[in-house]
């Protein structure tokens, strides 16, 4: 149903511009102040840019110009814009993980939207958690809003080649380590791998997060794929800063287009991109935060029945660079066909369906059709077991495949520093058919969950030409990393899960297609450690650490605070501690 367009009385915004006040005065005052007349604004909509550039966050670091395109855009269109910066999550440098902050991102751009006169929004973002956390505030917000996805980097170059970011360099890392290049060459790969402003160009957590955010109506028609270096991202930015206004007439919300439907689309082009295991805890942690009880189990059933169709590293061959130009998302989106629903509005007025339509592969290497998927199924999947009763998740396509049906015995590691001290040790009791086990790495054990499941192959066994392994975790990995690793274990050992009570020596069971993860040892055993375990001290004793670990959520329910979702039980409504701020 189309709402009745708004009029300048009825903007968020009148409250601080419109109303003949004293404390109205001072607003318009202090606009004047900045240079600004009172033509710039009144009766226009006040449009938010939460902006994430930092000088530190290199994948951004072309966003002080997008601003100013989308500020172009919205001067354009007749709207006021106003650009906030925000914290800025940067993926390469932010310790010990940018998913510790990925929380206090999403507050601040909540509060960013609710304390100043904003009709509407545009959320600047692409590394990694900035997607998420952007969305998971403007959702608490429900505010007119559209984001506008920083692209991603251009091809690296090694010798004649292609270098994907991340996915490359834990590959020659390796190779390093096992002897078989130089440091000449370990230079070379750093010096050519990231050579352009953007996000990593494999399909990394910033891939899949774009992608599923456009799959879900958030972008303009596209905008994922552009490579954030093509004079087609910045014309984008400006087109971005043009809708935006428009949706404020409109009064085209977030609740208009986040659907319980169009969070599975986002799921579903998310699984036929191979995309990153991270993407299954930000969706569930936006749905929730949307009233939606996206969980565990419904992710896996849509993946077993969704093909992979993108032929992307690390699963694949390519890069996101060649996924632009064999046709992008929305030709991806449409060889999909009957497996989304097209009928699900988005962001410019228009829907799924309108957006895709005409769109052509150019390249049916890079995307592929349902007949010649990649994957037939599972891009992901989620496991179950006495190992991990709250759900595990793995990526099959980037694992060797004789290793997703598996028994092996444990090597433990208690924690992330017991693992880089001892994972190189030529006494390290190990070999090609352990199965490498990391306690305390999760949401608390770090904290905040990094991405250390990717455990590093022991060096002997590197020199041995073993490259893969079953590796198991209460950590995350990066979407650009590959291999068998199992990863989200909950609940986490820090915590008490069973995680914490595997020994050295245990046999473990994985077998991905009948979805197990079992630790071989019985009831009676698993109670004795049950009842020897000791809760360990909290890592935090002030600052935004010990909110952390008093209200965060542990994975299968999305690493969220659990004062942050809403108030109501009912699906969809949006109310929540704080509501509208009074002028006074």
């Amino acid at each position: 149903m189309t709402k009745p367009r708004k009029t300048p009385e009825e903007l968020r915004s009148h409250r601080w511009y419109g109303v003949k006040d004293m404390r109205s005065f001072g607003h318009r005052s202090r606009t004047a102040q900045m240079g600004y007349h009172r033509s710039d604004y009144a009766g226009k909509p006040v449009i938010a840019i939460i902006n994430t550039w930092s000088d530190i966050n290199p994948c951004h670091s072309h966003f002080k110009q997008r601003a100013e395109e989308i500020k172009r855009g919205i001067w354009q269109a007749g709207g006021f814009p106003v650009e906030m910066p925000a914290m800025s999550l940067s993926e390469p440098f932010q310790k010990p993980t940018t998913m510790l902050y990925r929380n206090l991102l999403a507050m601040e751009t909540e509060e960013l939207l609710r304390s100043y006169p904003a009709d509407g929004c545009v959320l600047m973002g692409g590394c990694d958690k900035t997607t998420p956390a952007l969305l998971m505030g403007a959702i608490s917000m429900n505010l007119p809003t559209i984001f506008m996805p920083g692209g991603t980097m251009l091809r690296g170059d090694y010798k004649g080649g292609y270098l994907g970011s991340g996915s490359d360099t834990w590959k020659y890392w390796a190779e390093l380590r096992a002897g078989n290049i130089t440091e000449q060459d370990w230079q070379e790969v750093e010096d050519g791998i990231a050579r352009s402003p953007g996000h990593c160009m494999t399909m990394g957590t910033a891939s899949t997060m774009t992608s599923a955010v456009e799959a879900m109506g958030l972008t303009l028609p596209g905008a994922a794929s552009i490579p954030a270096p093509d004079s087609r991202h910045a014309q984008m930015a400006t087109l971005t800063g043009k809708r935006i206004v428009e949706m404020v007439w409109e009064d085209l919300t977030l609740t208009d287009i986040l659907t319980p439907a169009a969070f599975d689309n986002g799921v579903i082009a998310a699984l036929s991109l191979s995309g990153s295991t991270n993407a299954i805890v930000h969706m569930v942690a936006m749905a929730r935060r949307s009233g939606y009880p996206l969980n565990l189990d419904h992710y896996d059933e849509l993946a077993r029945r969704i093909p992979v169709l993108a032929n992307i590293r690390p699963s694949g061959k390519y890069l996101m660079e060649d996924f632009y130009y064999a046709g992008g998302l929305r030709a991806l989106l449409l060889q999909l066909g009957d497996l989304i629903d097209t009928t699900q509005m988005t962001v410019n007025g228009s829907t799924l369906g309108t957006n895709i339509a005409g769109a052509k592969v150019y390249n049916a290497d890079v995307i592929r059709t349902r007949t010649t998927a990649l994957v037939e199924r599972d891009g992901l999947a989620v496991l179950r077991g006495n190992l991990a009763p709250d759900g595990a998740v793995i990526k099959p396509p980037a694992a060797e495949q004789e290793l997703l049906i598996h028994t092996g015995r444990a090597v433990v590691f208690k924690d992330y520093n017991d693992m880089t001290a001892r994972i190189d040790a030529p006494d390290l009791d190990v070999d090609a058919n352990s199965v490498l086990v990391l306690q305390n790495a999760g949401p608390q054990g770090a904290p905040g969950m990094p991405e250390w499941g990717q455990l590093p192959i022991p060096k002997k066994l590197l020199e041995q030409g073993v490259r893969d392994m079953v590796r198991i975790s209460d950590a995350r990995m990066s979407g650009t990393s590959y291999g068998a690793c199992v990863l989200h274990v909950a609940p986490e050992a820090w915590v008490g899960g069973p995680l914490a009570l595997v020994q050295d020596g245990d046999l473990i069971e994985l077998n991905v297609p009948e979805r197990k993860l079992n630790l071989l040892i019985s009831d009676a055993e698993f109670s004795v450690r049950r009842a020897a375990w000791v809760a360990p001290k909290p890592k935090f004793e002030r600052g935004f650490g010990t909110i952390y670990l008093k209200h965060v959520s542990q994975a299968d329910k999305g690493c969220d605070f659990d004062f942050l979702e809403p108030v109501a039980d009912s699906p969809n409504t949006k109310k929540f501690v704080g509501g509208e701020p009074e002028i006074h």
